[in-house]
């Protein structure tokens, strides 16, 4: 066939053709086919003469007629680009045409950027890490707390600035601690974050300080109580202006509580001076009443605490914007140092700065009470206002209202003119007055160091009271002594109670201490849960190896290969099976019988937060409700705070303490961790059911095999037992609570502030929902002589009528909410003798449905949760406060 006469498609483009010259092409050859055979010979002939002609049309087949859809009009993918490309075929309109073809890989971005080492320590992490932090007695494990505002994150970034060769303009605040982006654009801070230093004392003294800066807004308490299970100290940053408020007198609570050792910084002493411009005898006796308030509220919460005084170093005075604090002994010392004539030691010196204390000029001594003044002098003032407060208003003043030359010349009879330069005088007033008071003070940092090393105490007395309070073996364990001792060479034990986000969002480091022995990347360890029990191994636990191990420092952190007991650490490796805590022990024989810390949940219902926002969350496209309930999971490791559940509706339910608590999880579900759009219920807030009265009759149920009968009666619970039973004064009464508050003192507790007797305290079964922590008590009033009750019966079946309790108080039987100040007993309590007819699936059941009867009959009510909140305001921002409650159901108080 001619080539000239056809297209590439194989469509004739020659001479028109006539009717035989058609009929003539298409016969032809069939007809020079039938010729070959019939003058071919044999079949060996007929044979090769057909390969022959498969052969030529072969050859001829390229120029073959093909039907256009046999046809193939463009070579395949593994003829151009070879067999090992993989073609993919996708139908028409398939993807949106917004959606590129090749999209750019997505980076998800969570925390401030953070490189291995944005900016140079002045200090030696070797040296840190092979030295100080290997002896506890050169460590402390401190948490910084304070309320919103405060200046707890204006702190750490005057200790970063102290210990890194950095320099910040005055005028903005960086907020190194702050790393997430949500922080940095809200301006609060919502994760505790740690950080790792090394400050040297007013002695020159070198020690190695683990710091968590902590959150200061009411919602985020839960990173407080994170943090504070951590340490063994913690700092309280208090606005001088604002003094007290309601997040501090929490936190100082639960500080008490958890037996931290407590120091506080007065902050934002500046503020006093040019803000509201107050005289300096006024400062003093603002001052005085905060501390007095301080005091006042540990006092209550604990009488054996120690008492919070300047002269007794547990509180200094600060101005982190200024770039100085100063304790009343690094004052002392600093006037020992420019005067020679000074007789004093700066211990005996600072004792004499505060309180009562006078100077007479005359006699050149220090007196307790005011001198009778000269004719034409004023009457001397107090210590603390004329040799503190006084020089440093006059500093200020001096600073600000003075020309370079005449300004120069006062840094001149400081003896700190060597550190200014000409050029220095010419700034503006912020950095300038950063530059001259952190010129004065010196090494600020010192005071701060010195202060934590003296008053706070070392990992080794730490760990011991952490071992009595959270651990749920007993006390006299092998670990329990390693722990008590910071053993480096006992039995790994590792306090697990945070888990942060790495860069990628997809896995999570675990911030915790190691309480004894030591632990090395690539350790083999068995993570247990929250809900491990020994006599279970097999649940809520798993291996895992330590991939890294950190030490942190806030937006950048330190690998290490090895840790030991009293440091604080980030592990990277054994998160997936963590919920929200957890206990690192050894993968060994000899670890299976240890016990696990008692969860922190329980602690976050103690009185501290509780989550008065519900909210129902469902993906916006039903496909992506996996990945929604993979972010969730995500979302609850993160937020201590944050109790997730599925209704039996299939509803996904979030709980949380407050608004912004609640926006936070959706921001952080929406944006990061599932990273799909979520359909939000309106929120709500949960509800708590009570009884106000006594049960109107006694109540019974028995059990559905009719063999077994238990008779309760309801009433109230005393007025504030509720709240101390949250507190978690009855951890005795349950068998995995650790040590804790032993049962005598339970006891006294019950008949000294509640008036119970002591056949009633005798009998206290158990409180509930919570086993440690629960509102609620179930008593045991069954009076021998006076029922059939069998009472080696009704103690051998106990767990499970305690579980059936626990159970009714966990669900009301109003609206399925938690029952709160309920106090159940029993009177009555026939069990049969055959275990076979008395076990837990009798029991339980009638033990719960009993419990729900006498609630009904006790005049059940609802509670409804209440914020309380504290608004400061100038007067004439009033009308704007008054029209912002307007839209919500207040109750005001002036």
């Amino acid at each position: 066939m001619d080539d000239e006469l056809y297209d590439e498609f194989g469509n004739y483009v020659g001479p028109e053709l006539t009717d035989s010259d058609e009929e003539a092409g298409e016969t032809e050859p069939f007809q020079d086919g039938v010729a070959e055979v019939e003058d071919g010979g044999g079949g060996d002939e007929l044979d090769e003469g057909m390969v022959d002609e498969s052969e030529d049309a072969a050859v001829a087949m390229g120029n073959a007629i093909v039907l256009p859809e046999e046809k193939q009009y463009y070579p395949d993918v593994e003829e151009v680009f070879g067999e090992d490309t993989e073609a993919l075929v996708e139908e028409e309109d398939a993807q949106p045409v917004s959606e590129p073809i090749l999209s750019r890989a997505k980076v998800k971005r969570m925390d401030v950027k953070m490189s291995d080492a944005p900016m140079g320590p002045r200090f030696s992490w070797k040296y840190l890490e092979k030295g100080l932090l290997t002896e506890p007695a050169l460590t402390r494990n401190v948490a910084v707390c304070g309320h919103l505002h405060h200046g707890k994150t204006a702190l750490i970034d005057w200790i970063v600035e102290d210990t890194h060769d950095v320099r910040w303009s005055a005028d903005r605040e960086v907020k190194f601690s702050d790393t997430r982006l949500d922080e940095q654009k809200r301006g609060i801070s919502i994760k505790a974050t740690p950080l790792t230093v090394l400050l040297q004392t007013l002695e020159g003294k070198s020690y190695g300080f683990n710091l968590i800066d902590t959150p200061g807004h009411p919602n985020f308490l839960d990173e407080v109580v994170a943090s504070m299970r951590l340490c063994d100290g913690v700092i309280i940053v208090i606005d001088a202006l604002e003094g007290v408020m309601v997040g501090t007198e929490k936190i100082l609570r639960r500080a008490v509580s958890e037996q931290l050792d407590i120091v506080i910084v007065i902050s934002k002493v500046d503020r006093l001076i040019l803000e509201v411009k107050i005289p300096p005898t006024d400062a003093y006796f603002k001052i005085k009443h905060t501390i007095h308030e301080i005091n006042e509220i540990i006092g209550s919460t604990s009488p054996d605490a120690p008492r919070m005084s300047p002269e007794l170093g547990n509180v200094c005075f600060a101005s982190a914007r200024h770039g100085w604090l100063f304790s009343l002994e690094q004052f002392a010392s600093i006037y020992i140092a420019k005067n020679s004539k000074v007789n004093f030691t700066s211990g005996d010196l600072s004792k004499r700065l505060w309180g009562e204390w006078f100077f007479d000029a005359a006699r050149h001594i220090f007196v307790t009470s005011r001198p009778k003044p000269e004719e034409h002098i004023d009457p001397p003032e107090r210590s603390f206002v004329e040799f503190i407060l006084e020089p440093l208003y006059k500093l200020y003043s001096v600073t600000m209202g003075n020309e370079p030359d005449v300004l120069l010349a006062k840094l001149e009879s400081l003896r700190i003119a060597d550190h200014f330069e000409q050029e220095d005088l010419k700034l503006d007033v912020r950095p300038l007055l950063k530059l001259v008071l952190s010129s004065f003070f010196g090494h600020s940092s010192g005071g701060l160091a010195s202060m934590l090393v003296g008053k706070v105490a070392t990992p080794t007395i730490g760990g011991g009271r952490k071992a009595s309070q959270y651990y749920m073996g007993p006390s006299d364990s092998r670990e329990v002594k390693a722990m008590r001792e910071c053993d480096p060479q006992g039995p790994l034990v590792v306090l697990i109670t945070k888990l942060l986000p790495d860069q990628t969002c997809d896995t999570f480091l675990a911030l915790g201490r190691v309480m004894s022995g030591a632990a090395a990347q690539g350790d083999q360890v068995r993570v247990l849960g929250d809900t491990y029990d020994p006599e279970n191994e097999v649940e809520d636990q798993a291996n895992a190896v330590i991939e890294s191990l950190f030490l942190p420092c806030a937006r950048y952190r330190y690998a290490v290969e090895k840790v030991y007991a009293g440091q604080l650490v980030l592990f990277q490796g054994v998160d997936s099976t963590i919920g929200k805590g957890a206990t690192l022990v050894a993968a060994d024989e000899d670890s299976k019988h240890l016990h696990i810390f008692r969860p922190m949940i329980s602690t976050l219902r103690c009185g501290v937060t509780s989550a008065v926002v519900r909210v129902a969350v469902e993906p916006l496209r039903p496909s992506e409700l996996p990945r929604m309930v993979e972010g969730l999971r995500m979302c609850n490791k993160t937020y201590p705070g944050l109790q997730y559940r599925v209704e039996d509706s299939g509803e996904h339910v979030l709980m949380g303490p407050g608004e912004l608590f609640m926006d936070c999880v959706l921001h952080d579900l929406r944006s990061v961790f599932a990273e799909i759009e979520i359909k939000v219920s309106d929120p709500c807030v949960p509800f708590f059911e009570t009884v106000s009265e006594i049960s109107s009759l006694k109540c019974f149920a028995e059990s559905p095999n009719k063999k077994n009968k238990l008779t309760f009666v309801a009433e109230p619970l005393e007025e504030g037992l509720a709240d101390r039973l949250e507190e978690g004064i009855a951890h005795s009464l349950h068998k995995q609570s650790g040590s804790g508050l032993s049962r005598i003192g339970l006891n006294r507790i019950l008949r000294d502030e509640f008036g119970w007797d002591a056949l009633a305290v005798r009998n206290l079964w158990a409180i509930g929902p919570d086993p440690v922590v629960g509102p609620n008590c179930l008593i045991d009033d069954v009076l021998p002589g006076w029922s059939a009750t069998d009472r080696d019966l009704l103690e051998k079946n106990r767990v499970s009528i305690v579980q059936g309790f626990q159970w009714a108080t966990r669900e009301g039987p109003l609206c399925d909410e938690p029952v709160r100040g309920l106090k159940c007993r029993i009177l009555e309590a026939i069990i049969a003798d055959t275990s076979s007819v008395r076990n837990i699936g009798q029991l339980i059941p009638t033990a719960r449905r009993v419990t729900l009867s006498a609630f009904l009959t006790a005049s059940p009510r609802l509670m409804e949760p209440t914020y309380y909140a504290e608004i400061m305001t100038p007067a004439d921002k009033m009308s704007v406060i008054y029209t912002c409650k307007l839209m919500r159901c207040v109750d005001s108080q002036r």
